[in-house]
């Protein structure tokens, strides 16, 4: 039996374990299963490995940039990110790597529109790291994360304040912070100004639970396109699943 998971905090809204059951049934696969695990900390992350015989798992946050430490092997892709959501368990140590990145790339890709040059990224964690980096892919190259720490939160980030004006120009907002998602906030949103959304703005939250968020259900009064986080999440577990088992397809790790 190969077994996965998804370690974070919280992880209980997760959709996750739903989505590859429902995709191995659908295959008749039987050997494989996955689980969702709440850690307080990464200290224990090696016990759980060990206790449930993981062969791979997800990561969601808030370790998506803090477990890059305790990794023996990135790819290339994730360490250019700087955060990682997908571990291989081998002998050798943990490989880590970053289907988020490609996953967004992937989904959102088809929604953008020739005026779609500039973007703003809410937040700054492993998920907004991703983000930036599958904008990029797109062909996107104006792009500013959105902190409450403003510049002081790296150089690519702007205020919240100074992230009203830029909206007029970035008509690209993707959301990635946990505001707005179930089990955290699911009754506030990350962008304070919906008054400045137009029909000409993108607006992609990465949370998939609720669905819509409150971001979006005020992007769209506002006549703005919408893109909420499941069919990425979808996406990103596919590619999870065919790096588990990269090279190796028939035995365990």
């Amino acid at each position: 039996m190969y077994r996965f998971g998804l370690i974070g905090n919280p992880v209980a809204h997760s959709e996750s374990a739903n989505y590859f059951a429902q995709k191995w049934r659908s295959q008749s696969v039987c050997d494989r299963s996955y689980g969702l695990f709440a850690l307080d900390g990464l200290d224990g992350l090696p016990g759980l490995i060990a206790d449930e015989g993981l062969d791979g798992f997800n990561v969601t946050l808030p370790y998506k940039r803090t477990i890059v430490p305790m990794l023996t092997t990135l790819s290339d892709e994730a360490r250019a990110i700087g955060a990682v959501n997908c571990v291989r368990v081998t002998p050798e140590g943990l490989v880590g790597h970053n289907t988020d990145c490609p996953a967004l790339a992937d989904t959102l890709g088809p929604h953008l529109q020739p005026w779609h040059t500039a973007a703003l990224v809410l937040g700054t964690g492993g998920a907004s790291l991703a983000a930036v980096h599958a904008l990029r892919r797109l062909g996107v190259e104006n792009i500013c994360r959105v902190s409450r720490r403003g510049t002081a939160a790296g150089h690519d980030c702007i205020g919240y304040s100074e992230a009203r004006t830029a909206a007029t120009a970035a008509t690209l907002i993707v959301n990635a912070t946990p505001v707005g998602m179930t089990g955290h906030s699911p009754d506030a949103s990350p962008w304070p100004w919906p008054d400045v959304l137009t029909e000409r703005h993108l607006v992609c939250d990465l949370i998939y639970t609720p669905r819509p968020t409150l971001l979006l259900r005020q992007a769209s009064e506002r006549g703005a396109t919408t893109l909420d986080g499941l069919a990425m999440l979808h996406r990103q577990a596919d590619l999870s699943e065919a790096f588990w088992f990269e090279n190796q397809r028939a035995s365990r790790f």
